[in-house]
């Protein structure tokens, strides 16, 4: 265990940082689950596409997972 006051902080920050990241990708893999289920709703389509790209640019996915799961949306739905 940490003895110092700021790796004990940097613990904490870790921690709750970890729990929104995770919270985050959660909740965009559950709505891209319900887009799936429901294909014609464009505007769930667009929101979905949004809370991806959020996800990139927090670095919480990979630019090139994002891309990937952007595309193969794009081709199941196919509006």
């Amino acid at each position: 265990m940490a003895n110092h006051l700021s790796s004990l902080k940097r613990i904490r920050q870790n921690h709750t940082r970890r729990l929104r990241n995770k919270y985050a990708y959660k909740s965009t893999k559950t709505a891209i689950k319900k887009l799936l289920i429901d294909k014609k709703n464009k505007k769930q389509y667009s929101i979905v596409i949004s809370m991806i790209d959020k996800l990139s640019k927090k670095n919480i996915i990979h630019v090139n997972k994002a891309s990937r799961l952007k595309k193969k949306l794009t081709k199941k739905l196919l509006f």
